[in-house]
This record gives C-alpha cells, structure tokens and sequence, in this order.
C-alpha cells in the first residue's frame, strides 16, 4: 500500500470583527465562522476551522464541487478582491496522506 502527500495552497479572504467579549472571524466564500478572546486567536481558530472544513471535503470527495460552489476555481481563476470588505487574506495550507492500494 503507497501513501501519498497532499498538499493543497489556497488564499482567501477573512473577516474578523469585534464582538463583545472577543472577536468573531468569518470567510464568506467558505461560509466557515470562529472566533476568540483576541483578534490574534479569532484568526487562528477560523484557519483550523477552514483547515477541518477542506480536510473534510477532501476525504469525503467533495472538494471540488464545495469550491465551484462557493465560487472558488482552480487553476488560477480568482474571486475578486475586495479590500473594503475584506480584513485580510490569509494564505491557508493543508496537507493530509492519502492511502493508495
């Protein structure tokens, strides 16, 4: 049985606003929310949540469809930036194994 590396780069666009008693952080085009005591946590928490939400589409086969869906392409088609809107945009990294017979 061979194991392979995945790694998958994906940039998108965070929200993270103050929300008493903390912060909530949100990308939109994921639809995916966190939020922490600071900003600094808010941000970390909504990238583990992003991370579980790829990893899981991933491993499910739906990863494609999930990013088509949320307007998201591969390939070097972009959404458009929104630096009004936006907070930041957060480079956003996952590497998981996969099993191959």
């Amino acid at each position: 049985m061979a194991c392979y590396r995945v790694e998958i780069k994906m940039k998108v666009p965070i929200l993270v606003e103050k929300d008493e008693p903390g912060y909530v952080s949100h990308c939109p085009p994921l639809d995916v929310f966190s939020q922490g005591k600071t900003k600094k946590e808010a941000k970390e928490n909504l990238i583990e949540a992003m991370q579980l939400f790829i990893e899981s589409c991933f491993e499910r086969g739906t990863l494609d469809s999930v990013l088509k869906d949320c307007g998201l392409e591969r390939d070097g088609e972009k959404i458009p930036i929104r630096k009004d809107v936006y907070s930041a945009y957060i480079n956003l990294p996952l590497v998981a194994s996969v099993a191959s017979e």
